[in-house]
């Protein structure tokens, strides 16, 4: 038997309302199917233009009770599906037979709580009032709702005391959709996103993959790994933090463009912009270098923008972005030197760690001469673009897996595109020399003994993937969650993931540790 010592006066009603209609012979959640063959959105788009269409005269629609507005004998309610809302006219004497009128006068009226998911079979009309709505025929529950739903008070199409909380909107999200239903528009704007790039590099040519989650090494960026088990084979694995030397590895086995919309997980602090799990996309294309790269990723954000708005102009806060290619492009140099009035571009590591200091940017001493001119420019320069720019040119020590620039000393080919502030994509012209590789690689592990716990591992098995030789290539990783915040108008990243990472509750904190020890 539930303890139900726990439960609000309202939980404890509706479970003795559940328990009235098991009394009562209704299954609260009964197992057959329901034959929806319409939703509230068709009804209120087509039905005053297609009148005629004997499909109106024959709806089958199930939906979450909303509101009630009890007038005797009948009753307006309002239902919510995943398209929208509908009115429906619940009539006592339509929907119970002659002999019975509990379906109406006891279940309806008294068993029945907002919250609930009825289905409803009937017709369409409009009211005297002019609203399209649907007369009920049959009305059956389909799930009893043991909790009450927040309070969302509307009027005339207006929404007053709106549940706005984010504590409880990025907690509960299940609740947050149904009170909120406008949050849904930001969440299928996000796959509109991700289809449409799916269908742009698919017409180009491109094949997508899959590349493992659980690996031995943590390669592919600079980041701190979490770290896992693996019982049967007694060691430890790291969950994925970037999925670019699989990647590589298939380049290097002969297929010339490879893609991946890959679940990456990084060990590190959580912010406006930073979840520990996100979403990101990274292709590689054989034969190709960091300048095709740069015009191929303007040319399909685009295409996005255009899908997504009707336009390359796209309202993000007080900011119009402009996703019209080209985009502007700028040295790393250039742009600190612009927003410092200091040329870093001949300093060594003492050099720049001096100006950090002068700039009060904060250092560590473990951080080489690629980390501190991250730092410098993350502190001084990122927030200052805010239309689409390609940030280019790196120094050599900020890229330890992308190929040395062609023609300027000490850099790198390699991109990282800026929008409103933040990185929103990483590219290079990939190093494909596998004794300059190894090299890099052993820098990286020379800062870890420094203390640099995002620095890279040696990659044996990666190192002789490209011994077999790998074609002159171009890379690309975007992080969809932060596009996508872009192009919605969000100005979180937790506004647009399903179930952002939060602290434990605190009420169920108990239950977790020992559920957890339980399994240990």
């Amino acid at each position: 038997m539930e303890n139900q010592l726990h439960l609000s006066e309202p939980e404890r009603l509706r479970r003795q309302k559940l328990s009235d209609l098991l009394d009562m012979g209704i299954n609260p959640y009964p197992a057959e199917a329901f034959p929806v063959n319409v939703t509230a959105v068709d009804i209120k788009a087509k039905f005053e233009t297609d009148k005629e269409n004997s499909k109106w005269q024959e709806i089958v629609i199930a939906g979450r009770i909303m509101s009630v507005r009890d007038m005797g004998k009948a009753a307006f309610t309002v239902i919510q599906d995943d398209s929208g809302k509908a009115q429906v006219y619940i009539r006592r004497d339509d929907i119970c037979p002659l002999e019975d009128k509990s379906l109406y006068d006891v279940v309806f009226k008294k068993l029945l709580d907002i919250g609930d998911i009825i289905g409803l079979k009937g017709f369409v009309f409009i009211t005297k009032t002019g609203e399209v709505s649907i007369h009920a025929k049959e009305l059956v529950l389909l799930s009893k709702a043991l909790r009450p739903l927040p309070i969302v008070k509307e009027k005339e199409g207006e929404t007053f005391d709106a549940v706005t909380d984010p504590e409880f909107r990025y907690r509960q999200r299940y609740a947050d959709l149904i009170v909120n239903p406008q949050v849904k528009d930001t969440f299928r704007k996000r796959t509109q996103m991700i289809r449409t790039i799916r269908d742009f590099l698919n017409d180009h040519g491109a094949m997508e993959v899959d590349t493992p989650v659980l690996q031995n090494i943590p390669g592919g960026a600079a980041a701190r790994p979490f770290i896992t088990h693996h019982n049967a084979l007694d060691i430890p694995f790291y969950l994925r933090i970037a999925n670019e030397l699989y990647l590589k590895r298939l380049i290097v086995g002969g297929f010339d463009w490879v893609y991946e919309f890959s679940r990456n997980f990084r060990n590190e602090g959580m912010d406006k912009t930073h979840n520990p799990e996100f979403t990101i996309l990274e292709f590689y294309v054989a034969y190709k270098d960091y300048f095709w790269m740069m015009d191929f990723t303007e040319r399909m954000l685009e295409k996005v923008a255009i899908d997504m708005h009707g336009t390359t102009s796209v309202q993000l806060g007080e900011n119009q972005i402009e996703f019209k290619a080209p985009f502007k492009r700028i040295t790393i140099f250039d742009a600190i030197k612009e927003f410092t009035g200091h040329d870093v571009s001949t300093l060594d590591e003492a050099g720049i760690r001096e100006v950090c200091t002068k700039l009060n940017i904060h250092t560590e001493p473990s951080m080489g001469k690629g980390k501190l001119i991250d730092e410098l420019f993350s502190g001084t320069c990122e927030s200052k673009f805010i239309q689409p720019t390609f940030i280019i040119d790196y120094p050599v020590e900020m890229s330890p897996l992308t190929k040395k620039h062609r023609s300027k000393e000490g850099l790198v080919e390699r991109f990282e595109l800026m929008i409103n502030g933040k990185e929103v994509a990483n590219a290079y012209s990939e190093l494909n020399d596998p004794l300059d590789q190894r090299e890099r690689f052993e820098e990286q592990i020379k800062l870890m003994e420094r203390g640099d716990d995002e620095a890279m591992f040696i990659d044996h098995d990666f190192l002789r993937a490209l011994e077999y030789g790998m074609p002159p290539t171009s890379g690309i990783g975007i992080g969809i969650d932060r596009l996508c915040m872009m192009l919605t108008n969000q100005q979180s990243i937790q506004d647009v993931l399903f179930f952002p990472q939060m602290r434990p509750e605190a009420k169920f904190k108990n239950t977790d540790e020992e559920a957890s020890e339980i399994k240990n």
